[in-house]
């Protein structure tokens, strides 16, 4: 292929023809991490502005196994904000190595990025409060009902509404931030997102005992990290410590860490414990899609 052919690509196909990443990573002595500002236990802020959750630990033993392979003890560890609007250009691009969020593993992404070995598994649901009457997703039939931009859920209320005639009002809020300040303003009567996100969202709120997730699930989200592709290097380094995380039994105890103990910025516990569908996934690592 010649220059002027590859200086036509776009972006994403440009990028399969960057340096693999960890000699870039070498070259530059730094790793850019993507991060969620706002999704509570798995990538966040705590209040000195250190991004931690329960995602950010499993990166940093992934930090620490890339210093190894590179030999860079001092490696620099910059931290890039994403949302669900920019983080798989940011990836495709090379701004960000390794995105440790909340991104869930469909199909249609992998032409795009290449993912992780699956290290959550969250159904989609409904928060709501105890006395909405809202129980389940028929009950929303004419209601305003929120959820975030460019996510499963949006699609899934989209087609919903399509396909049932419901006449939801769907509200698309830009971040968990939003989303709750929203929803605790009364205009949704129901917030739709992942189960476990859900409960991230009901402790931070004011009344935390006033909010319920109730509805049966509409989708099943396989949480990983994401990467560039066309380079299998550097996943089977990621793969390989996260696998090694699971069988030895410390992902399980940072699960317990972030998921039944009381965990910042206010204390309060999520109170979500681990089902059997992630305990076998743990057992056997996969980096298998669920829809």
């Amino acid at each position: 292929m010649g220059i002027g052919a590859l200086l036509a690509l776009p972006d994403a196909a440009q990028a399969q023809f960057a340096q693999p990443t960890l000699e870039k990573i070498e070259s530059a002595n730094r790793i850019a991490i993507g991060y969620r500002e706002a999704s509570l236990p798995f990538s966040y802020r705590d209040a000195n502005g250190k991004v931690i959750g329960f995602s950010q630990d499993i990166c940093d033993r992934i930090i620490a196994a890339v210093k190894a392979r590179a030999q860079r003890p001092n490696l620099e560890v910059r931290f890039i904000p994403v949302t669900s609007q920019n983080r798989i250009p940011l990836v495709q691009n090379g701004t960000v190595d390794l995105e440790c969020g909340v991104t869930t593993h469909l199909r249609s992404r992998q032409s795009q990025v290449t993912f992780s070995n699956t290290f959550f598994i969250a159904s989609t649901r409904l928060l709501t409060r105890k006395e909405s009457g809202i129980h389940d997703f028929k009950d929303l039939a004419g209601k305003s009902v929120l959820t975030n931009q460019t996510t499963t859920s949006e699609r899934i209320l989209r087609l919903m509404n399509l396909q049932k005639q419901m006449d939801m009002r769907v509200i698309s809020a830009k971040d968990y931030t939003q989303g709750r300040t929203e929803l605790e303003a009364g205009r949704a009567v129901a917030y739709m997102m992942d189960d476990v996100l859900l409960a991230g969202v009901r402790s931070l709120s004011a009344h935390p005992s006033d909010w319920v997730i109730v509805g049966t699930p509409q989708s099943w989200e396989a949480y990983a990290f994401m990467m560039r592709n066309g380079d299998p290097a550097f996943r089977q380094l990621v793969n390989d410590t996260m696998s090694a995380m699971m069988k030895s039994g410390e992902m399980a105890r940072l699960y317990r860490k972030w998921f039944e103990e009381p965990i910042p910025p206010r204390g309060v516990t999520i109170d979500f414990p681990m089902n059997g569908q992630l305990r076998a996934l743990y057992a056997a690592p996969d980096d298998r899609a669920l829809d």
